[in-house]
């Protein structure tokens, strides 16, 4: 399509590499992707209620407080 090799195409990928980061640049691939995404679903109607969701995981700081209803027993022997 864009005449876009093998070669140039890891070029491409070693140049954002340099600049952005090793830590940015996973980041900005998700962006990327929920971008692309966002604008195919607005384009094709398709509605969001119809996919299931990400589960969000606690924090760690969460993780360690018990749950509502969960029976904790702190018993120092």
């Amino acid at each position: 399509m864009f005449g876009i090799g093998g070669m140039e195409l890891a070029a491409i990928l070693v140049i954002a590499l340099i600049v952005f980061g090793p830590k940015r640049l996973p980041e900005m691939g998700r962006s990327l992707g929920k971008g692309i995404r966002e604008f195919k679903d607005s384009v094709t109607g398709h509605d969001e209620e119809d996919e299931p969701r990400e589960i969000e995981r606690p924090r760690v700081e969460e993780a360690s407080r018990p749950l509502e209803g969960e029976v904790v027993h702190d018993r120092k022997s």
